[in-house]
């Protein structure tokens, strides 16, 4: 058996309070999980596996987000029926292999813990049976409130069991622990569920130990918001808040100017570089990533988009797209899944853009729809221009060379192709391909004579 690090994760819990047909750990905030922040916290200390306590109804969603969070290879234990923490830790243990070295215990609704906490956590255990996170908060509290022995935690009474003096202690459990592992084994084998909740609870097993002679540490995790737990819709809105405050204070330190972090709203994992500025009102989330000296906002959202340098992105919305280098999008432009706008391209006002690949220098300035085509370089997009992609069946492909001209309020019914340097009378309805540098126009759109030479 070697020495190691691994992590049980509380993730049972009903979340009867946030009166919801999502599971508790499932709701989310800056759009990860709750469940998420607190295994990516788990994998960034550096522990080397992890097991997931579920309940029935979350077990098969949790492989994603385990994935996603750093933990391909996360283990999911489920409790039924629920009896308590000490019960969910006495079900992980039955499923894992003993171990020597630390075991983590976590509760799985804590999203505001980081990675240096656990780190911290583990470090204080070397030596002692228990370390343990504690905080002082606000009273009332509903956390349980820790007796020590002097420097020593003695143990740790739940709030409804506890007496008038116990609840005015404001040194508190926080729900992080890292035990060693066989002397965790044999302590919880003895818990009982004489208490007021008739369960079996985790931290009985503090006063085991202690009753023992075994040490156990409290280590203080100073800010007392960073290990908050969420058991209403409330309390999850405040930690989004704090979330989103931590996140855009980093990118800001890391050269990007926020205007107004308040309404700025950022999710993890984005890459954005020195000198990007960010509007009011803008929300960028996914795996987006935004280059240096590009404008973002006002009044814009950017899910997993990539975004090249000197681009501006004014009151629109891009989604699984890239947008080129020198590029202008918007205001109240559309970027829909799949599409590619090249350098320096003007996507204007009420342009809707889906599963297209936009060349260079194009300009598309107003109210048109560009769905499943391929637009070349330099081409002028008129006003009101349509691709007809749908025939009923299925989405047919345009293709648009490049320096076209397609005239105001052109109907291009794919899948037809028109060439490079071809044009569109206004109101044409393209039925039939156009040859390179022809001119077209009316409904069906016909090639234009040629003036006779005066």
């Amino acid at each position: 058996m070697s020495a190691r690090v691994r992590a049980v994760v509380l993730a049972a819990g009903k979340g009867t309070r946030m009166k919801s047909a999502r599971p508790k750990m499932l709701h989310r905030l800056c759009g990860r999980s709750l469940l998420w922040y607190v295994l990516r916290a788990l994998a960034d200390a550096g522990v080397d596996g992890v097991a997931i306590v579920t309940s029935g109804d979350i077990d098969e969603r949790v492989w994603g987000l385990a994935t996603d969070a750093g933990f391909a290879g996360a283990q999911t234990v489920r409790q039924e029926p629920q009896l308590g923490t000490g019960h969910a830790v006495q079900v992980a243990l039955a499923a894992l292999e003993p171990s020597e070295g630390t075991l983590l215990v976590i509760n799985g609704d804590m999203p505001l813990i980081d990675a240096d906490l656990i780190a911290s956590v583990q470090r204080a255990r070397d030596g002692n049976a228990l370390a343990m996170v504690t905080a002082r908060m606000p009273l009332p509290s509903s956390f349980g409130r820790v007796v020590r022995d002097g420097a020593h935690v003695r143990r740790i009474v739940e709030a409804r069991d506890a007496t008038d003096d116990e609840l005015a202690l404001d040194e508190m459990n926080a729900g992080l622990y890292a035990y060693d592992e066989a002397k965790l084994r044999a302590a919880i084998a003895e818990l009982r569920n004489d208490n007021a909740q008739g369960e079996y609870y985790l931290t009985d097993t503090i006063g085991r130990l202690a009753d023992r002679g075994e040490r156990v540490v409290a280590l203080d995790a100073g800010d007392y918001r960073a290990v908050l737990g969420v058991n209403d819709r409330v309390e999850l809105a405040e930690a989004g808040r704090l979330i989103n405050q931590r996140l855009c204070e980093r990118h800001m330190r890391a050269g990007v100017t926020i205007l107004d972090p308040a309404t700025t709203y950022l999710e993890p994992d984005l890459e954005i570089a020195a000198d990007v500025t960010v509007l009011p009102n803008t929300a960028i989330g996914g795996r987006s990533h935004i280059a240096a000296h590009s404008e973002i906002g006002p009044n814009s959202r950017l899910q997993n988009a990539r975004i090249g340098q000197h681009a501006t992105i004014a009151d629109s919305v891009v989604v699984d797209s890239e947008i080129g280098d020198f590029a202008l999008v918007g205001p109240w432009a559309h970027v829909r899944a799949g599409t590619e706008i090249g350098t320096g391209a003007r996507i204007g006002n009420f342009v809707e853009i889906k599963a297209s690949v936009v060349g260079p220098g194009v300009r598309a300035g107003h109210l048109t729809y560009l769905g499943d085509a391929e637009i070349g370089e330099r081409a002028n997009i008129g006003a009101g221009t349509i691709t007809c992609n749908f025939d009923g069946e299925k989405k047919n492909r345009t293709t648009i060379g490049k320096d076209t001209f397609i005239g105001s309020n052109s109907s291009l019914v794919a899948p037809v192709a028109v060439g490079d340097g071809a044009l569109t009378g206004a109101g044409a309805v393209v039925v039939r391909d156009v040859e390179p540098g022809e001119r077209v126009a009316g409904n069906p759109a016909k090639p234009l004579r040629k003036k006779d030479p005066v």
